[in-house]
């Protein structure tokens, strides 16, 4: 559990206190959590299988036929703004009804819209705007998932476990983005694009009727007595994390990481086609190496991370780790070198990553982590694409070596402003 401080130890006159921390959804002696836990994280690493397919053969599939940043930022524009939109209701969503069945109902509503955009495809009409608008669907009720999956997890985990399976999670996924890749480029080599919208509509289905199984407790609100109020509940939401300044800069450090990190890294593949050679195989290893890092950080996080007492400063020495490694990015002249340091961005990416979303399943009120964690994905959704509205015209432009370099060095900057502010010390110092 996050260790808070009281109010007297750490806020100054007319600072706001800390979030108290969540309640647990289910006790660690409860005998079927575990069962649970194995069926909720293997129906989402199957839908997760489809989603990865379709994302690496769309990167590939633009990359090859376009070689145009501007395309890559519209594929990004297109498959995180309608999420990011969407997630504000979605956060509201999760905190209303069943975070089950807003699952369920999302991954079979993506299911069956995919299946029509491969048909159309199928039908001869394969022209951009059919990705565009696949991307667009699949986006907009990822909004409605997102936060129900975020806020489902300390429902059916134990509180003392969520770090450790927040990185068996990660770890697993990091794993499918092993697999992924290879499995993309078998089916996108011998088929087509087409082939892959059909695989991951039957993954979504078999990830469905697995969640089907999973038992989860009712979440009962502190305000269950009040008469409803749509956005009553949204501005509570913003209230809450206006007036909770660890909570704040903890996302604000979230979103910088992927305006500065996530962008670059789906630049990547573009260095490597205009540097290296447009071989698939160095387009695929790249993703391996990415992927292994990220593994690496969801394993470690499992093993170790119940162990760490300080996981704010863990937040920001990744980050900081991972603005010099992607300086070295754009420095390096070497594919292998180049592949390495991919490696140990995705490791410094994942450490910070579980790390702050296990604070937040730990700090944030059961009730409220809906909200929360949908303002979260807007976060996410939102720095993405505005990151690519900047990067990806750039590198039609410059060379991508020198946008990985300003972004390292701004990143590495930005953590040197957080570390100087006192005001950002204090409200930190509430998150161990």
């Amino acid at each position: 559990m996050v260790l808070m401080h009281t109010d007297e130890d750490v806020l100054s006159p007319g600072s706001t206190p800390a979030p108290a921390p969540a309640a647990a959804g289910v006790a660690e002696d409860d005998p079927r959590w575990k069962r649970n836990v194995a069926v909720f994280l293997t129906g989402q690493t199957v839908s997760l299988l489809g989603s990865m397919l379709v994302q690496f053969t769309v990167m590939w599939h633009l990359t090859i036929l376009t070689q145009s940043g501007s395309v890559l930022m519209l594929s990004i524009v297109f498959g995180m703004l309608p999420q990011a939109f969407v997630s504000i209701f979605g956060g509201v969503w999760a905190d209303r009804h069943d975070r089950r069945l807003l699952i369920i109902g999302a991954d079979t509503t993506i299911a069956v819209a995919t299946l029509a955009l491969a048909l159309l495809m199928l039908s001869g009409v394969d022209d951009l705007w059919v990705i565009y608008a696949a991307l667009a669907v699949r986006s907009t009720f990822a909004g409605i998932q997102t936060p129900a999956v975020s806020a489902m997890v300390p429902q059916i985990v134990p509180a003392t476990q969520l770090i450790r399976i927040n990185g068996i999670n990660q770890s697993i996924q990091s794993g499918m983005m092993l697999l992924a890749p290879a499995l993309a480029a078998a089916i996108y080599a011998n088929f087509d694009i087409v082939a892959v919208f059909f695989v991951d509509v039957a993954t979504a289905l078999v990830g469905v009727g697995l969640l089907l199984l999973v038992r989860v407790p009712r979440l009962v609100r502190s305000d269950a007595g009040a008469p409803p109020s749509y956005f009553g509940d949204l501005a509570a939401g913003v209230r809450y994390i206006r007036s909770h300044s660890a909570v704040r800069w903890l996302m604000t450090m979230f979103a910088v990481t992927m305006l500065l990190i996530g962008a670059p890294s789906y630049l990547t593949p573009l260095m490597v086609t205009r540097t290296f050679g447009e071989e698939v195989w160095k387009l695929t290893a790249n993703e391996l190496f990415w992927a292994s890092g990220m593994l690496a950080g969801g394993l470690l996080m499992a093993v170790i991370g119940p162990r760490i007492r300080n996981r704010i400063a863990l937040v920001v020495g990744a980050m900081l780790a991972a603005g010099v490694l992607t300086t070295g990015l754009g420095l390096s002249t070497s594919l292998w070198v180049f592949f390495v340091l991919g490696l140990g961005v995705g490791t410094t990416f994942t450490l910070m990553s579980t790390s702050a979303m296990s604070i937040l399943q730990e700090t944030v009120e059961p009730e409220m982590q809906g909200r929360v964690f949908g303002f979260v994905g807007i976060v996410m959704s939102v720095s993405m694409p505005l990151s690519m509205v900047v990067f990806g015209p750039l590198a039609d432009t410059y060379a991508v070596e020198s946008l990985l370099v300003v972004a390292g060095v701004l990143l590495t900057a930005f953590v040197a402003v957080v570390l100087a502010a006192p005001s950002a010390r204090r409200s930190l110092s509430r998150l161990t």
